[in-house]
């Protein structure tokens, strides 16, 4: 994401570090924890609760910052471990690699400090911290027998600490309108209404921006990359509060909302809002998309019910006619990509090419197609080496050069991790292309990453088949090698909305009922395998959910035989560069699998390009 305004170098540190414990000490604090968070539990966050990011240098977007009055540590996970160690350097923060579980990792940190006193306080502030993880935190904390740790929550600790802090956004909100909107407001608050009934409960409260924006066919320019904006929904029986900001709602659309029973009231009245519901109200809450501080809110005669939001799943699971849309979304991303290759392979070794011009033409070629509205996350460019690191962004500070007008600057992979949001669907897409003839090793691992992609993407399976399951399946190729990657396999995507959406996941995870696949659900599958160094390879399509037949041919329907399958019928339109592939490798259904790819692909997108885009187009789904 795009690093904030008030981002400074390492060596500004120390002195806010010191400014934060100085805060601590005047408060009684021992510790202090500030996550990657903010109120609605976001991945991309507003420059106002990036308060990690101030007090470390680190820049990525997932980690967590703990301060002790001698010694701060950030925690993260393999894909940052090599941006963290160069932002951390000077600073004074150590790092520590996150290989499992972030809580207890937290806890060992804190059991290693040398207290003075039995009693100490790790505060945090409530308001961003997820309500399952505070939980968590809780109850590891309990169990540490060196000191008694309690949580404090009821303070934002970034108060008085950080001069010039950015306010809130104040971007304006519009609505996602027909055709693109393919089902009503009425009828989506009607069906979150009709599923808390079902369960029992009479007020339900929205805090996820996604969610909240998908009920409301809202959208906004609030955080980078998802077209979301800042604010609360709840529903009561007789109708809902939409809290946001001042002047963020415009007089007709406040009307519009009005008439299908929403009020706009101030953003800052959320917390008092909950605080205030009635004793007889029965409040769903789900507690991995409520913050800690909104669950302490709730008055304690009010009855909870923990639950995943209704709108979660139902968003996930995309109609039919969103489906034509995010195909015809699809069909415009490819062709910009035809247009943006068809370039590359021309000014390779005739102009100067960078990882940073890679985005910049990459960009301005889906700029160019209709109902584009901005990337859906940063543009990864990675060559070589840099496409070893899965979330490598270059920066003008720091890039490799690919080609200059005198020739290529070194042969190799160049890896490229790309999307876009249009007002009919969102994108993501890694292709690795050949920069110069590519290596046996590096064919080598193509290919096998490539068979990880295939084997999911043929797979069918179950209704209701929880999505974690399927993980293996991209993996066993590498598996069989001896090799792996870090990442999960696959993530949810929504519609004009987040790029990564869940409540499906393709990982590694610990399987949750709420991970199950159903039809319409839109997944990416993209296994990698990464060489430190040397090179990374990423193969990466978008899936939809589609219903199949019968696993046993002429089964009768309602057999055990027939049962619900689900198929994924891949929607992303680019070639695969079938000059990186080991051939000797592929069986022969694999090269039929890849050939009748590249034929839909030739077919969805020839009547959208001409000139070089479409002799490249042709020219890279010949058959192998």
């Amino acid at each position: 994401m795009n690093a904030p305004a008030t981002l400074a170098s390492a060596s500004a540190v120390p002195a806010r570090l010191a400014t934060l414990r100085a805060a601590m000490a005047s408060h009684g604090w021992q510790a202090v924890m500030l996550p990657s968070s903010d109120p609605h539990l976001s991945e991309y966050l507003p420059e106002r609760w990036q308060g990690r990011v101030h007090f470390s240098g680190f820049t990525g977007s997932s980690g967590t910052l703990l301060v002790a009055a001698d010694r701060a540590a950030l925690f993260t996970d393999s894909r940052y471990w090599t941006q963290a160690e160069a932002e951390l350097s000077g600073t004074g923060v150590d790092l520590v690699k996150l290989d499992g579980p972030p809580v207890p990792a937290y806890v060992a940190w804190l059991k290693a400090l040398p207290l003075s006193t039995g009693t100490a306080t790790l505060a945090a502030d409530g308001a961003v911290l997820g309500l399952a993880q505070a939980q968590q935190l809780q109850e590891a904390l309990a169990t540490v027998q060196t000191s008694t740790w309690q949580l404090a929550t009821r303070q934002d600790v970034l108060d008085g600490v950080w001069p010039e802090r950015p306010g809130l956004p104040t971007a304006p909100v519009h609505e996602h309108l027909p055709p693109h909107a393919t089902t009503s407001r009425q009828e989506k608050l009607a069906g979150v209404k009709q599923a808390l009934q079902a369960r029992g409960a009479t007020h339900h409260w929205i805090a996820t921006l996604d969610d909240l924006a998908w009920v409301l066919n809202l959208r906004g320019a609030d955080v980078d990359y998802n077209p979301v904006f800042l604010g609360h929904l709840l529903i009561r029986p007789d109708g809902a509060d939409l809290f946001v900001g001042d002047g963020k709602v415009g007089p007709a659309l406040a009307a519009r909302l009005a008439e299908d029973g929403v009020r706009c009231r101030p953003y800052d009245e959320a917390l008092a809002a909950m605080a205030s519901l009635p004793l007889d109200a029965v409040l769903l809450l789900d507690p991995k998309r409520t913050t800690w501080g909104l669950r302490e809110a709730v008055p304690e005669g009010v009855r909870v019910i923990e639950a995943i939001n209704p709108s979660t799943v139902a968003k996930a699971c995309k109609t039919d006619a969103e489906a034509a849309h995010i195909r015809e979304a699809m069909a415009r991303d490819g062709a910009a990509m035809c247009a943006f290759y068809a370039w590359l392979d021309q000014a390779l070794g005739r102009e100067a090419i960078s990882e940073l011009t890679i985005d910049e033409r990459m960009t301005a070629e889906r700029a160019r197609q209709p109902g584009y509205v901005s990337l859906s996350f940063p543009t990864i460019a990675g060559f070589n080496a840099n496409g070893a690191l899965p979330h490598y962004r270059a920066t003008p500070e720091s890039f490799a050069m690919i080609s200059t007008p005198t020739g290529l600057v070194a042969e190799g992979l160049l890896l490229i991790d790309s999307g876009a949001q249009y007002l009919g669907g969102t994108t993501d897409i890694t292709r690795v292309w050949a920069i110069g003839k590519p290596t046996a090793a590096q064919q080598r691992d193509f290919t096998l990453v490539l068979k990880g992609t295939m084997a999911l993407s043929r797979a069918r399976f179950p209704r209701g088949t929880l999505a974690p399951m399927l993980d293996a399946l991209a993996r066993a190729p590498l598996w069989a090698e001896g090799l792996d990657f870090g990442h999960g396999t696959g993530h949810g995507v929504g519609y004009f909305l987040n790029v990564h959406e869940g409540p499906q996941s393709i990982s590694k995870a610990v399987p949750h009922p709420d991970m199950a696949m159903l039809p319409g659900m839109v997944t990416s599958i993209e296994p990698g395998l990464y060489r430190p160094g040397q090179w990374g390879i990423r193969i990466e399509n978008l899936v939809l959910n589609v219903p199949v037949m019968p696993a046993v041919p002429n089964a009768e329907p309602g057999t055990p035989e027939h049962g619900d399958y689900l198929a994924f019928e891949t929607l992303s339109l680019c070639p695969i560069d079938t000059r990186c592939i080991d051939r000797s490798l592929l069986r022969p259904d694999e090269v039929d699998w890849l050939n009748g790819y590249h034929q839909h692909v030739r077919e969805r997108l020839l009547p959208l390009v001409e000139g070089d885009a479409r002799a490249w187009l042709i020219r890279r789904t010949e058959p192998i």
